[in-house]
């Protein structure tokens, strides 16, 4: 329930509202902001402009920021990021709270699995084999925004019930137009832009999910990443291995050898050091997550997968291994012949993409480092390797009792009835792990996603009711922060 009388009045607002709040979805959705297209530049930068908008309308100072190195017409080489501010009530006593979101989004590929067009947004009911009710239907309408304009509705409520920017929480907003293609100005933006960024306490996040329609839930951690390529080299050109077979090294064999060592009997990573930084999980962890009755059988069934293919790391559930355990896994491997038929090689390299994912508070070059270091130890003789270091990123865990994340669940209790399940996420979140990198501040993920939106799919669509719900949770969410003390 409300806490505040304001905050009543505030969700009746967003009730009442609710077409219109829609009706600016569907011109947002309009807009064709794929990033990573550069023939959709100019609807990208619009795009930005109209997220801008939006925060000024409630009451923000919202403004377009250029991303990378600026050319002769003042446009950043990269996408704009648009920032926005509300200072607070002088009597505020809550956090500083940075909301991030992005306004680009996925291709459209491929077109002609859409039943409609993606950036003609269409509004119905579900249909005949399909679970819920009413939805949005378009490129980008839970990811990101149908997410991020939950957010703005409840700026904009808070706005017209108390003419207060934010209903007078301090804000610090930061919604990019590069995270489907990589955020690759980010980094350098938070760097430059730290005097603004600088003074947040938490990051507030709505990109993620629920467990189902009527099973809410926060995220209140995601893994990290640390990616890498391996190559051995051996001979200078490809043998005959008739000729050759037996007298040398064959690098898809050592490559084999060397890489068959990183798991101990017990599915443990052997990389000295690997679990130094690992933040042991909790008992209240593993008690909640019990709670959630995950079958792991059930999800291997769905994958055409058995009851014998539940393995990992010994000593953890299937749920523990993915969302609080790190893992080491090939992603690829490839050396000498693979086309049709027979072609009778000793290769002169092999290769192979090997990942980890990691937990807090493991450091994504610390570990690359240290595989690194690992393979060069056993470095088969007659051969020499080549390291790639392609990317990271670090994972985040925010304390489950810390008073943001007790307000944001109150506040979601509030909105839908039902306490929020707190759950991890086995997947990575880059920015998460940069904001917590140069920030020092932990984000929640409080997400109104499901299953079955097709994210990144032909056919995305966004259910009315999940948007409601997201909205009426940020609304009330405003409200908790209002209470700190």
């Amino acid at each position: 329930m409300p806490t505040s009388p304001s905050a009543k009045s505030v969700l009746d607002r967003l009730d009442t509202t609710t077409d219109d709040q829609v009706a600016r979805l569907v011109d947002w959705l309009r807009i064709p902001s794929i990033s990573t297209d550069p023939a959709y530049r100019g609807h990208v930068r619009r795009a930005a402009e109209w997220t801008a908008q939006q925060f000024t309308e409630c009451g923000l100072r919202a403004e377009v920021r250029e991303a990378g190195p600026v050319g002769a017409d003042g446009k950043g080489a990269g996408h704009p990021i648009v920032m926005a501010f509300s200072d607070g009530d002088p009597d505020y006593k809550g956090p500083h709270v940075l909301f991030y979101g992005h306004y680009d989004v996925q291709p459209v590929d491929p077109i002609d699995l859409w039943k409609s067009p993606p950036f003609e947004p269409v509004i119905r009911d579900a249909q005949e084999g399909e679970e819920g009710g009413k939805r949005v239907i378009a490129r980008g309408a839970v990811d990101d925004k149908g997410q991020v304009l939950m957010f703005i509705e409840a700026l904009r409520a808070w706005k017209d019930i108390t003419g207060k920017p934010a209903g007078g929480v301090k804000f610090t907003i930061l919604i990019e137009g590069e995270e489907e293609s990589g955020s690759v100005s980010l980094e350098k933006f938070v760097t430059d832009y730290q005097k603004d960024l600088g003074g947040c306490e938490v990051c507030l996040i709505s990109d993620t999910g629920m467990l189902g329609r009527d099973r809410p839930c926060i995220t209140y951690g995601v893994r990290g990443l640390a990616y890498t390529e391996v190559v051995l080299h051996a001979a200078n050109q490809d043998l005959h291995s008739g000729l050759w077979g037996g007298r040398c090294p064959n690098p898809n064999t050592e490559l084999c050898k060397v890489l068959s060592q990183l798991w101990d009997k017990k599915r443990r990573v052997t990389i000295p050091g690997f679990y130094d930084k690992v933040v042991p999980l909790t008992k209240k962890e593993r008690e909640n997550w019990k709670k959630l009755k995950f079958n792991p059988i059930a999800a291997l069934k769905k994958i055409g997968l058995g009851k014998a293919a539940d393995v990992g790391e010994a000593g953890f559930t299937a749920m523990e291994r993915e969302w609080g355990r790190p893992t080491a896994e090939i992603n690829g491997i490839v050396g000498g012949y693979t086309g049709k038929g027979a072609k009778t090689v000793i290769p002169a390299f092999a290769s192979a993409k090997v990942s980890f994912r990691l937990v807090a508070d493991q450091d994504p070059a610390k570990i690359t480092k240290a595989f690194f270091k690992w393979c060069k130890d056993r470095t088969p003789p007659g051969c020499r390797w080549e390291f790639i270091d392609h990317h990271g990123g670090f994972g985040v865990t925010t304390p489950i009792d810390s008073p943001a994340m007790e307000a944001a669940a109150r506040a979601l209790k509030g909105a839908t009835g039902k306490a929020p399940a707190l759950i991890k996420s086995g997947g990575s979140i880059p920015v998460a792990g940069l904001l917590k990198d140069k920030l020092g501040i932990d984000t929640i993920f409080m997400g109104f996603g499901l299953d079955d939106d097709r994210v990144h799919s032909p056919n995305e669509k966004f259910e009315i009711a999940c948007y409601k719900m997201g909205a009426r949770s940020h609304a009330l969410l405003i409200d908790e922060l209002l209470a700190m003390k």
